[in-house]
């Protein structure tokens, strides 16, 4: 008797009955990458989603949490999870830390990153793998030979990560002071000594301060590569404008959110965002006055795509893949591109929608106003290379916020 339930035991085990194996394990011996979807969205159904994302704006966490969360446990029976973060640096850290001590049953499923964090990531080998040709929608919505989908600032994708979201990069003033807002980084340069401490600009290592500051390299010097003879350069300028900055340059907002406030308090005329209608959501909550509006300059406004990957060591792969495809869907990217949502850009193509979705993001754009976004688009310029940033965050920390 004992010998037949020694037996039996040991078939359980063998099948995962009682040996506890996580969704990771169970997943990784079915091989996703080789089963059809439906056999994925099976897999997925039940699962836990932990989505970890920078949560410094108000409009993108209640998209997640009010909008997408309820919809993929209705459509998806999937428990998603949204975990905050102040910078996304800490996500790949702690990728890196799990990686070094073979941690295989990890708690990030999704990241959402971008620029410098996916090369590290890609670099370390902290992502899963090549899983977008896996996504209905990916191959019924996205225009997967556009540069801004398959490219990375600079860096190929691969397949390792699904465009969540476009943005451009935009200025944000209050028109009843400010007349005629700067056309060029001279106007702007200009603008800033004649109206001593009414800007300034976030300290890195927040990314809307770094985007500023690319930007700023981009405009003076004419190159979205950095040579090392025009970084002096642009320290020079930096500390140029620096005593006309608010506190006269001896401190800087320690993130765009603190920008935002020091804007909505007065105590400066400009703040800054790489959201489009980020001054349009923040009118709408009465954060901003109604006489807020947005310009761009002339010589170029930064733009790049924002993606969505899954981890090495992902315990639910095929819940992230699941969300990661309903994310993509027209009906979760209009919702997205409603200001009064969340605002961020369309990652799918335009051109790929139904007639029915054309009409419902036409309808947006006219009961919003938004035919400016049509206007500035002229002006975007594509992002630097990942490499590039790391030298110029380090360098101005070096040469400017410590001078």
């Amino acid at each position: 008797m004992k010998r037949i339930i020694a037996i039996v035991l040991l078939i359980l085990v063998s099948l995962g009955v009682l040996s506890g194996c996580s969704n990771q394990e169970k997943e990784e011996s079915l091989n996703l990458l080789e089963m059809k979807w439906e056999d994925i969205a099976k897999e997925a159904s039940d699962q836990t989603v932990n989505i970890y994302m920078w949560a410094g704006d108000k409009s993108v966490n209640e998209y997640m949490d009010n909008w997408i969360k309820p919809l993929v446990k209705e459509e998806l029976n999937i428990n998603l999870n949204r975990v905050p973060i102040n910078d996304p640096k800490d996500m790949i850290n702690k990728l890196i830390t799990e990686k070094e001590v073979d941690k295989s049953n990890g708690s990030i499923d999704i990241i959402w990153m971008n620029g410098e964090n996916f090369k590290l990531a890609n670099e370390n080998n902290l992502l899963w793998g090549p899983f977008v040709d896996k996504l209905p929608n990916y191959n019924q919505y996205v225009d997967k030979e556009a540069d801004d989908i398959k490219y990375d600032f600079g860096e190929d994708t691969m397949g390792m990560e699904v465009p969540f979201g476009k943005s451009q990069f935009v200025f944000i003033y209050d028109s009843e002071v400010v007349k005629n807002p700067p056309k060029d980084i001279k106007e702007l340069t200009n603008w800033i000594k004649q109206n001593p401490g009414k800007f300034t600009y976030p300290s890195i290592p927040d990314f809307t301060g770094s985007a500023f500051i690319r930007q700023t390299y981009m405009d003076l010097f004419k190159k979205d590569y950095v040579e090392d003879k025009d970084l002096s350069g642009m320290w020079d300028y930096m500390n140029e404008i620096k005593p006309y900055l608010w506190r006269k340059g001896e401190t800087y907002p320690e993130s765009s959110a603190k920008l935002d406030m020091l804007y909505s308090n007065s105590e400066i005329l400009m703040t800054m965002s790489y959201n489009p209608l980020h001054a349009f959501n923040k009118v709408q909550s009465g954060e901003f006055k109604e006489s807020t509006d947005v310009f761009v300059l002339n010589d170029g406004t930064l733009s790049n795509t924002h993606y969505l990957s899954v981890p090495f060591n992902a315990s639910n792969k095929a819940g992230a893949m699941a969300v990661i495809d309903f994310l993509l869907s027209p009906k979760a990217q209009i919702q997205k591109l409603n200001p009064t949502n969340w605002g961020d850009g369309l990652s799918i193509s335009y051109d790929k929608l139904s007639d029915e979705d054309k009409l419902k993001i036409d309808k947006i754009y006219k009961e919003n106003k938004l035919e400016f976004l049509n206007e500035i688009r002229k002006y975007k310029i594509p992002e630097m290379k990942a490499e590039y940033i790391d030298k110029i965050e380090k360098g101005w920390t070096e040469n400017v916020s410590k001078n």
